[in-house]
Parts: structure tokens; sequence; C-alpha cells
């Protein structure tokens, strides 16, 4: 855990970094019923229950229109207070009998030998508890679990919500569309009215973003499930990277430089981006100092707990020599292409992964306006702790 230094430190590196600015809320945003523009998402309306919804042409042809995303700007609350987590990967029977019966009803392949699984023929609806259990072992023994043919979507939101529950406290994404009611839920959700990728690729040369979900929470999610609703045909794919090997391929040496080290994970600048895209702010923002190694309580292994999106500073260093550590961490984690999965979405598709041991990037290289709709059950989890060797 972070000493008080650290903690000293991340308060003068954040008044730097201007992380403990406030964010200004306009109170005249949306004080009127009407129509409003959000660049990265769909145009939306208001209504005057305070709910931004879809206009009617946008929703008309949605496929799963349970699942069709709203913003609740009534929405606000204190950031999240520290709970005590119980994975259920610790009651799981290590032997997985309960998740993958030995008739032989389905199939599991390797994606690669250390890393990823898909699998065919188990329905995650029907999972019993114990099932459970072995599936968050099983998913953070290998990484990301890719299930094909599963009916979770057509279940419904409450269905996804109470499944997702079981796992631990549902994070609530602080800016993210949700089903109306539903906030549990969060949605990736691009438009038919844009091109996926223009934005971006205006000022840079790549939509690859690698991140770790919410690491700037306290308790950043560990199982996770993305389940797709629509999306194209070709393109669209999710890249995850394998932070456990990526460790292990270190020299020993350097494995100890790194696990003495701690880093400022900030949701400020989210925030912002949320604010000035006409977006809500569902909580105020937080950061928060994580170890850059970080271990996996079921399995006991390590891993590299950095990303571009959300790591801003090492607290124990410099700033010169927090960016020359982070930026190789980077390159290493992102640039190593025998680290990744890529996973090819299709109808019915849910993967899981844990968000303790992988990050992953979303690959908008589809240029026409289509549909692209998933949403995400996220089961909070320990403050992330480096546990030294004996």
């Amino acid at each position: 855990m972070p000493s008080a230094t650290s903690t000293e430190t991340l308060a003068e590196k954040t008044s730097k970094l201007s992380l403990n600015k406030t964010i200004v809320k306009d109170e005249n945003k949306y004080s009127t019923v009407g129509t409003y523009k959000a660049n990265k998402f769909a145009t939306r309306v208001l209504g005057d229950d305070g709910i931004l919804r879809l206009t009617d042409e946008e929703a008309a042809d949605i496929k799963y229109p349970d699942y069709a995303p709203t913003w609740d700007t009534n929405e606000h609350g204190e950031p999240y207070q520290e709970f005590e987590f119980h994975d259920r990967g610790l009651d799981a029977d290590p032997s997985l009998k309960n998740l993958f019966p030995t008739d032989g009803s389905f199939s599991k392949e390797e994606l690669t030998p250390k890393f990823g699984t898909e699998v065919k023929g188990i329905q995650l609806s029907q999972l019993s508890n114990s099932a459970k259990d072995e599936l968050a072992l099983f998913v953070a023994q290998r990484g990301v679990v890719v299930f094909r043919d599963q009916d979770l979507a057509a279940k419904g939101p409450k269905f996804n919500h109470e499944f997702g529950e079981y796992f631990g406290p549902l994070h609530i994404h602080p800016a993210s569309g949700a089903p109306e009611g539903y906030s549990t839920l969060h949605l990736v959700y691009r438009s038919t009215e844009v091109k996926p990728n223009e934005a971006i690729l205006k000022n840079h040369g790549s939509t690859v973003a690698f991140h770790s979900d919410v690491s700037y929470e306290k308790q950043p999610p560990s199982i996770t499930f993305l389940a797709h609703l629509e999306g194209p045909t070709s393109g669209g794919d999710t890249v995850f990277v394998d932070s456990v090997t990526a460790y292990e391929r270190l020299s020993p040496q350097f494995q100890q430089i790194i696990e003495r080290l701690h880093a400022v994970h900030s949701g400020f600048e989210q925030a912002e981006n949320s604010r000035k895209n006409g977006g809500i702010t569902r909580r105020e923002p937080v950061a928060n100092v994580h170890p850059v190694v970080r271990t996996n309580q079921l399995t006991g292994k390590k891993a590299i707990y950095v990303n571009r999106q959300f790591t801003r500073d090492i607290v124990d260093l410099k700033k010169e020599e927090s960016d020359a550590i982070l930026n190789f961490l980077y390159d290493h984690l992102f640039s190593s292409i025998d680290l990744h999965v890529r996973v090819k979405w299709e109808e019915n598709t849910v993967v899981v992964w844990d968000n303790r041991i992988t990050s992953h990037t979303a690959l908008l290289d589809w240029d026409t306006p289509l549909r692209r709709h998933l949403y995400r059950l996220a089961s909070r989890a320990e403050v992330p702790y480096l546990e030294k060797q004996k």
C-alpha cells in the first residue's frame, strides 16, 4: 500500500497536474426541454423528467430497445466509499467441474498458450452459483474468455443487473449512457449519425486507446462482462493485453524497481471530456494512487498496472524519471503484439475478463456510420495491492 509520503506526494503532484480542479457544471445546460448534440454519441432529446434520450429517429431501429442509452441529469452522488470485497473465485472448486461438465457438451479453445480462451456450448445465464464461482477463478487464470451464442442480452437489463451483482457491487460509470433505470449497465454506443472514428482521427493517427476500466477508482473492477448487441460485421474488434506475462518478461532487477513504485490514476480528464461533449457526471471525479505492479489474489500472480488513458504520474519519482518508466511500460505492454489477443465480435458474443490483469482497446476501424452497441457489467473489487515475496 502507498506510504504516508506517497499520499503527500500525490497532493503535490495533483496540484501540478490540475487534477484537484473542480469540474464546473453549467446549471443552465439542460435547463429546457430540447435537443442537444453530443459529438461522440448522438443527438439526444431532454425530457421534462431530466433524462436525455436518443431522438425517435435514432432509436427507431435499435435491435435491443431495452438497452437504448439514456443520460439522467438528475443523478449526482459522492465518490465511492471503501468496502470489504470478497472474491467469488476464492470459493471455487479448482477442478472447475461445475463450470465445465464432463459430458463433453462444450468446446474450449485457447486463443494463445497463456492468455485468452474461447468457449462454446456453455450458457452463462444458466450457471449455478458454484459454476459462477469457478468462472471467476477461470477468468483470473486465463485473463480473457470469449463466450459465443449467449442469451444474456435477451434476458433484459434486470436479469443482467442481478447476474452481475453476484460477483460484487456493480460499478456505475460516472459519465456513460445506461438503459433507463439501470445505471449499473454501462453502455458502449456509437451512433449511426456520425463516422465512428472521425473525431479521433482528426487529431490522431490511430484509434487505439488501451486502458484498464476506471482504474482511477479506489476499488477498480475485477471480473467484467461485455456483451454484444449490435455492430459492424467487419471491424470494431477489441484487443486485450496480457499484463501478467508482460511483467514476467521483465528482468528481475527491473521487476524489483517497479514493485517499489506507485502511480496516480485520474478520472478528472474523463469527467471534463464528458462535460465538454454534452455528457453527465454522476459523481465527482477522483484520483487515486495504486501500485505499479499489483497482485491478483486468485492466482497470486503479479501484473503491470498502468495505462495511458488514466495513469498520470509515478508519485515516487521526479517527472522525467516517471515519464521514462511509464513510457517504457506502455511500449512494452501495448506494442508487444505477442502479448495480445484480438477478439472479433459476433452476434450474441459475451467477453469476460479480469480487469486487474489486462488492458484493452476497441478498434474503430470502420468508416461508415454504423451503430456499435454493447453493454458492460463490472464488479467493484479490492483495493489494488502488491503482495511482497516471502
